[in-house]
């Protein structure tokens, strides 16, 4: 599944819009702390997490993720959207907690799961 297929599955907003969203997508990471996300996430997985600042971004394009998304509604800082566009990883953001949307993924089969 693609970023842009997921957006469109799953009512994801786009905050930052890039070539990123034809990216293929192999799983997805949940996590808050950068370094467990540095020593724990893999390649073209999609991270699903509270930290909208732009070491974020930093932690992302360290580890190859394919896709942030901001649960809970947070709202990204501007540094972090533009270093984003930059980096050209998409920044997605749902209204439902972390929890709630690694639930979906976990059902969905296509994703090839969650960590």
């Amino acid at each position: 599944m693609t970023v842009g297929e997921l957006v469109k599955k799953y009512n994801l907003s786009i905050l930052s819009e890039s070539d990123g969203l034809n990216q293929e997508i192999t799983g997805g990471y949940v996590g808050d702390l950068l370094s467990f996300v540095m020593a724990h996430a893999k390649e073209k997985m999609v991270w699903i997490t509270i930290q909208g600042h732009i070491n974020t971004i930093a932690v992302a394009s360290l580890v190859g993720i394919g896709a942030i998304i901001l649960a809970e509604g947070s709202e990204p800082t501007a540094d972090m959207l533009e270093k984003a566009q930059e980096n050209g990883i998409p920044v997605l953001t749902s209204p439902l907690s972390s929890f709630e949307i690694a639930y979906r993924f976990g059902m969905d089969q296509t994703l090839g799961g969650i960590e």
